[in-house]
């Protein structure tokens, strides 16, 4: 049987005191100690977008800190917000993204969405098609969960700069299979200048750095990957 490995430190990170701490479940530990149905009783589901070549995991966009104060700015790449209307309004989809944020607080939710990722992503993964980081320690958790799914690229876009700074004063690196794209507040904004990987919306100017093709192919990615990769620093989306 694998090992659970674990240890917990303490750094004080812009006038607040954090613990965190790695762990990592070997495939072998926890594929016989969790079963499926226990794994969804936790974190309910993955997503699906009809956009996306990957599954997902999303949580309300009512709830995202920076999101919802964008939401009121006109210009802003939070204004009309997609997952703030049509079917994400329905209460059966609300219910289920809640539960979905409620997951992160559960103590074996590391271990529940590594299992899920490995039963149903293949090579790629998205986290937050809707909603956003709300804490270092989602973002912690998160990063565990690419820690034990080494063999698929994870891509999480956000808005919640000051998260991702504060996370990588404490850990210099996220996972190799992790890429964080932090997203321009302003459509036709410049890529944020702090971050490695970064995305932004364009209307009226051109595209900065790679521009999403996914509006000439019917919304979707098809054979697209650059949101994963390394090797593209900006990406670029046209407004809807």
């Amino acid at each position: 049987m694998g090992l659970l490995h674990y240890n917990i430190n303490m750094e004080f990170v812009n006038g607040n005191y954090y613990s965190y701490y790695y762990y990592c479940f070997y495939f072998n530990y926890y594929k016989k100690v969790m079963k499926l149905q226990e794994a969804k009783e936790i974190v309910v589901s993955l997503g699906r977008a009809g956009k996306m070549p990957c599954p997902t995991y999303n949580t309300p966009a009512k709830l995202c800190k920076t999101g919802s104060k964008l939401r009121k700015v006109k210009g802003s790449t939070c204004h009309g917000c997609y997952a703030m209307k049509g079917n994400y309004l329905f209460p059966s989809v609300q219910q289920g993204l809640q539960k979905r944020f409620d997951a992160f607080k559960h103590e074996r939710f590391v271990e529940a969405m590594s299992f899920m990722v490995n039963r149903y992503a293949t090579t790629h993964f998205r986290w937050f098609d809707s909603g956003d980081l709300d804490s270092i320690s989602m973002l912690e958790k998160i990063a565990m969960v690419c820690q034990n799914t080494p063999h698929i690229q994870h891509w999480l876009p956000t808005r919640e700069a000051k998260i991702v700074k504060d996370y990588l004063q404490i850990y210099k690196e996220f996972p190799s299979n992790l890429l964080v794209r932090v997203s321009s507040p302003m459509i036709d904004g410049e890529p944020l200048k702090s971050f490695d990987y970064t995305s932004t919306v364009h209307h009226e100017e051109k595209a900065k750095g790679h521009d999403c093709p996914s509006r000439f192919q019917d919304n979707k990615c098809l054979d697209c990957r650059a949101c994963w990769s390394k090797e593209i620093k900006n990406v670029s989306y046209h407004k809807h």
